[in-house]
């Protein structure tokens, strides 16, 4: 649990350098603007996130400036400490404390609630991940 800890302190400093709105990478997948792949958790509701404390320590959300402004599919959600959140038609985007370069998605199918995130349209055809239902 120590390494997590130690890995999260280290991405939060590094992450919260890099407030930008989400892009889609490669292969569509969704990821900052470093290429750092970003998630949803199926226990979240739209516009609310419910991954806090030792949840955040492990899967950080991907925070959005002060200034940070929505647009149609990238929307913002207040967390309970304050700060924002960057979402993906209206679900709350995280990282994967365990995913250490640019790229990697060891955290898609986590727990069968943590999922990679496809750019809509962008998505290839029968590549998996998530891409939100219903929107």
């Amino acid at each position: 649990m120590f390494k997590y800890i130690a890995r999260f302190a280290l991405f939060a400093a590094v992450c919260s350098a890099a407030y930008a709105q989400p892009v889609v990478g490669k292969e569509g997948v969704l990821t900052d603007a470093a290429g750092r792949v970003l998630y949803v958790f199926d226990k979240d509701s739209a516009g609310q996130s419910a991954c806090y404390d030792k949840c955040a320590a492990l899967w950080p959300p991907f925070a959005a400036a002060p200034e940070a402004a929505a647009t149609a599919d990238y929307t913002l959600v207040s967390r309970n400490d304050g700060s924002r959140q960057w979402a993906f038609r209206g679900k709350p985007l995280y990282y994967y404390v365990a995913d250490t370069e640019p790229g990697q998605t060891t955290g898609d199918g986590r727990g069968g609630v943590w999922h990679v995130v496809r750019g809509g349209a962008e998505q290839a055809a029968g590549t998996p991940g998530y891409s939100p239902k219903g929107y």
